[in-house]
């Protein structure tokens, strides 16, 4: 079985045919003839390629969506875990039995360490606070004082392509 050559390599072929037969004194049929077969082979091993990605891409949406469900589910065993220690916690505390054990757990109420509570954050002294500048850089205000004409140093508009498939 003759292994399938690549997209580049074909495309590296057709360049290579074409400037050969450009460099050759053959009629334009036979020219036309040759540059159509590559050509059909590169243009088949293109869509393949293109189904290719369209099936990576595909798969690749499946796994974020499953992603999403899995965290929205790790999310709400958290959620149902902490509401049950909760609860735990409360009715220990409510009867003031001793937590029980088990040869695989133990439970005991602990002391968390002391947090600080701010209960008025504008009567906490300057001393106390800091102040943070965040610098965040406007494109899309950026883009429309180019698309209008006004220069803005240190910013260019730059056109790139992308290939759709449909």
């Amino acid at each position: 079985m003759k292994p399938t050559l690549k997209l580049y390599e074909l495309s590296d072929d057709f360049l290579h045919t074409l400037d050969d037969l450009c460099e050759q004194d053959l009629s334009p049929e036979i020219i036309a003839l040759q540059l159509e077969s590559l050509a059909s082979a590169w243009e088949t091993k293109a869509i393949n390629v293109a189904r290719y990605i369209r099936n990576l891409e595909a798969e690749a949406a499946a796994v974020t969506e499953a992603g999403k469900r899995m965290n929205a589910r790790a999310k709400t065993l958290k959620r149902q875990a902490e509401h049950l220690r909760e609860y735990l916690k409360n009715q220990i505390e409510i009867t003031g039995l001793k937590p029980p054990h088990a040869t695989d757990l133990t439970l005991k109420i602990q002391n968390n360490p002391p947090s600080v509570v701010i209960h008025d954050e504008s009567r906490v002294p300057a001393e106390y606070r800091r102040s943070a500048i965040v610098t965040t850089i406007l494109k899309a205000e950026i883009s429309t004082a180019l698309k209008a004409g006004n220069p803005v140093t240190g910013a260019h508009i730059e056109q790139s392509t992308r290939l759709v498939i449909g």
